[in-house]
């Protein structure tokens, strides 16, 4: 059965989609980017601070759905300018257990929506 994930703590989708999607125990996360939930404006002051918007909207979704960053097995990182890899990395591994980390791939993209820097979606189970 599909039970579709909202929280009002993460953005509101800007298209035709949910912020996730829960089939059985498993966590269909729609790529999040750097919205500010309470406004809708995007965070892009530093890709630090950027990156962070994007993981805080990631957990507030992933807390919707009683789960946590520890229940992720799958992530994908869509970024602008691979040049800005490690700054993401670091941020993105503050959030993870590096001996339970998910897999996950890094990839570097010609745009992302609404010009931003980096775009996250994860798979998670409980």
């Amino acid at each position: 059965m599909k039970t579709i994930i909202y929280t009002d703590k993460a953005p509101e989708p800007i298209g035709p989609y949910n912020q996730a999607v829960l089939v059985d125990k498993t966590l269909y996360a729609s790529g999040q980017i750097a919205l500010n939930p309470a406004t809708m404006e995007l965070v892009l002051d530093t890709i630090e601070i950027e990156t962070t918007q994007v993981m805080e909207n990631m957990k507030a979704v992933l807390e919707a759905a009683n789960m946590t960053f520890a229940d992720v097995v799958k992530v994908s990182i869509f970024i602008s300018d691979m040049n800005d890899f490690a700054k993401i990395n670091t941020v993105y591994g503050s959030y993870f257990d590096k001996k339970t980390a998910p897999a996950r791939e890094t990839i570097q993209v010609a745009k992302l929506p609404r010009n931003v820097n980096v775009e996250i979606s994860m798979i998670a189970i409980k």
